[in-house]
């Protein structure tokens, strides 16, 4: 599960990346409005912390600038200013979840695992089901009808991302972000061999599904034709 954090200050953003590596998620940050929007966009996450008083675009114009353009990864706006009005007014602006601070970092953690306990969020427990395959994403267990196999860590991080976007081409940008971080460091090859282990995965399976390369672009999890 990946978590975007957007706080300018910097002190605080490492302390809350820590917090969260801690409890098991990955992390990317920036500390500007302007970036954080580029990083919400072109990325895939399941949760946002998002400040409220950020450099070059507030947290209120990143937010709406989400919404307009239909991103509903839920988000959690964090901020000091927490009087009711601020408060509602960020939960009208399109805030899942509203936190003041000072604020425990064990708060933020609870209120994280709340936001994306709710239906229609991005959790890691639900089950995900596309063209007859079926991915636990806690346990990494693939299925198809009566046959299963348990993927790799980033096997079922790979799994995963194509099983949310069926049918969709993600560039390799994208996809390299969403499993190894956007920070990481990591060999474009990488990918084409995770993806190579996931056709044979699913070949094993004799799923009725295939993983086709769009030559320039990246990959698109489809089924396969008769």
């Amino acid at each position: 599960m990946r978590i975007l954090i957007i706080e300018d200050d910097q002190d605080l953003c490492r302390l809350i990346c820590l917090a969260l590596n801690q409890a098991g998620y990955e992390t990317d940050s920036c500390h500007t409005g302007s970036d954080g929007l580029f990083y919400a966009k072109n990325q895939a996450y399941d949760a946002i912390i998002l400040d409220r008083m950020l450099p070059e675009i507030d947290g209120f114009t990143v937010l709406t600038a989400l919404r307009r353009q239909k991103i509903h990864t839920p988000v959690i706006l964090a901020t000091a200013l927490g009087s009711l009005p601020d408060r509602v007014s960020g939960l009208d602006a399109g805030a899942d979840d509203y936190l003041v601070k000072p604020f425990a970092m064990e708060e933020l953690t609870a209120r994280i695992r709340a936001l994306t306990r709710r239906p229609g969020s991005l959790s890691l427990s639900p089950t995900l089901t596309a063209f007859g395959l079926t991915l636990d994403p806690a346990s990494r267990q693939l299925n198809y009808k009566e046959t299963s196999l348990n993927l790799s860590k980033k096997e079922g991080a790979l799994m995963e991302y194509f099983m949310k976007n069926p049918s969709q081409t993600l560039p390799r940008a994208m996809i390299l972000s969403y499993v190894w971080g956007s920070s990481c460091d990591v060999e474009e090859g990488n990918l084409d061999n995770y993806v190579y282990f996931l056709r044979r995965r699913l070949k094993a399976l004799d799923a009725p599904v295939k993983l086709s390369t769009v030559h320039g672009v990246g990959y698109r999890l489809e089924a396969k034709t008769k």
